[in-house]
């Protein structure tokens, strides 16, 4: 019964969570406040946006009007391109954590990526009626279509910056700096990790090499 009891608490308090977005993406200040530090956010509901986003990206590859996109499914690798969206998230979660934490800013790891992805809300919420839709027009009818695209992608940066803002207690010139620098904090990520992948691709081929060397003398 007590189980019972405290899963049910669980998913209410899901459900609220969830449905707590809705007023984050329109009232960005005071939402994304509550959302940190009323614990109005949750881990499971920012997984569920992140999630959609995903799945309404995927869904576009394949239900979007071919008038305005072209998928040569034999070259696009699924896993890959789930991993396009991720790890740019993973990078500017993180990059905009460190940068911040040394400069006195107030939001801890897992509240960024809360915020970050209570703010990817408009995105599956205008492109999945936005990939219906392009069914039903013409050509013609395009601009229509990528000023909606536009859109959701401007809506999602824009309470974005207000999260960051709100989550790190900045005020709003010092966010757009740190936001920037978050940027090139990504950037330097990108060029380490494919330094020391590049390190560790050449040092597993000496020692192949050097096997293949040692068992062709024996």
């Amino acid at each position: 019964m007590a189980a019972s009891l405290k899963n049910n608490e669980k998913w209410t308090r899901y459900k609220k969570s969830l449905r707590y977005s809705l007023y984050v993406i329109t009232h960005p200040l005071d939402g994304f406040w509550d959302l940190t530090h009323e614990k109005r956010g949750t881990y499971a509901a920012a997984n569920t946006i992140l999630f959609l986003t995903i799945l309404v990206r995927i869904l576009a590859l394949r239900y979007t009007s071919f008038q305005f996109i072209q998928v040569y499914w034999e070259e696009l690798n699924i896993f890959t391109y789930i991993a396009s969206i991720l790890f740019p998230l993973l990078l500017f979660v993180v990059g905009n954590w460190a940068l911040t934490t040394l400069f006195d800013g107030k939001g801890r790891l897992g509240q960024v990526y809360i915020a970050t992805c209570y703010a990817l809300t408009p995105y599956p919420l205008i492109n999945f009626p936005l990939m219906i839709f392009s069914n039903f027009i013409t050509v013609d009818e395009a601009e229509f279509y990528s000023v909606l695209g536009m859109l959701a992608l401007i809506w999602v940066a824009f309470i974005g910056i207000f999260g960051m803002s709100q989550v790190h207690e900045f005020s709003f010139g010092k966010n757009i700096l740190f936001m920037v620098a978050t940027v090139f904090a990504m950037l330097v990520m990108i060029f380490l990790l494919m330094l020391f992948f590049s390190m560790v691709s050449q040092g597993v081929a000496y020692f192949v090499s050097i096997t293949k060397e040692m068992l062709y003398r024996m």
